[in-house]
């Protein structure tokens, strides 16, 4: 059995929000970057430009990349061996996320009452899920959203017998009718199968793996290629400027699915789909 104290957690927490607020990662930071030489419209390709300019200053001066990030998201994969000692996980990790919010300059203001639409004034508590795993490490993962991504998020139960390409078809109506709201070039993340809820959460996860890693699936990963070329045929372009970079990566995510349905559901991340990792 492993101790670890409440205080490593939102140390860690902490220092993964103001991470991933000044720092985009590797891949996506280099898929923008060869977006921005490779881009034909001049509009588009100025915005792009722009893009890299504003990630690099960030990086350099410890900046945010963007202060939006309305609702943090936290994936935590807990070794059963592992034994939290100096008080509640949950908690742990929300004193982090606070900390970690104000240390890098990031907007706060969630609702804690959202149809009255009462200020919190702090972004917490996190999304948080956690899966136990063998052993007795613990990983820690923070997603940044904002509040424009979500807005363009989507679900749907599609009937037996669907096809693959009214699936894709729907993807790709889904980010026409999102258009520029979400700040493109985007990442999208679909996840297929399992119910409603567990459809939701793999679209989100699929938001974390890299955007140059495509499925291990053959057929999946030919659909994400598909797919990514799909939308970036609607013109939409950078910041909604035009061009063939609308996204840069369509990244899918499955389950088996009962044989009476599909759940489906898209979750879409602006460029700056900041998300940092740690392990304990």
């Amino acid at each position: 059995m492993r101790e670890i104290s409440c205080e490593e957690i939102s140390a860690a927490a902490e220092m993964l929000c103001i991470r991933a607020a000044s720092f985009l990662t590797p891949d996506l930071a280099m898929q923008l970057e060869c977006a921005s030489e490779s881009e034909p419209n001049p509009a588009g390709r100025g915005a792009l430009e722009d893009i890299v300019e504003n990630f690099t200053a960030a990086g350099l001066h410890g900046l945010p990349v963007c202060r939006r990030a309305d609702v943090p998201v936290v994936f935590a994969r807990i070794g059963q061996e592992v034994h939290i000692t100096g008080g509640s996980f949950a908690a742990a990790v929300d004193a982090g996320v606070r900390r970690g919010y104000a240390g890098a300059g990031l907007c706060a203001g969630a609702a804690y009452a959202p149809l009255c639409r009462e200020s919190a004034r702090e972004n917490v508590p996190a999304v948080l899920h956690t899966e136990l795993v063998p052993g007795d490490g613990l990983q820690l993962t923070v997603a940044l959203t904002c509040a424009d991504c979500e807005n363009a998020c989507a679900v749907r139960m599609f009937p037996p017998g669907t096809s693959r390409g009214q699936v894709e078809d729907w993807i790709v109506q889904t980010a026409a009718e999102a258009g520029a709201r979400p700040c493109p070039p985007v990442v999208v993340g679909v996840g297929a199968g399992g119910n409603f809820e567990q459809a939701a959460l793999l679209a989100r996860r699929a938001l974390i793996r890299p955007v140059d890693r495509r499925s291990a699936e053959p057929f999946y990963a030919a659909m994400e290629r598909r797919t990514l070329a799909k939308i970036n045929r609607l013109g939409i372009g950078p910041r909604g400027r035009g061009g063939r970079t609308t996204a840069v990566a369509v990244n899918v995510e499955t389950a088996p699915a009962g044989a009476v349905g599909l759940p489906c559901a898209v979750c879409i991340g602006c460029h700056a789909t900041r998300h940092a990792d740690c392990a304990l």
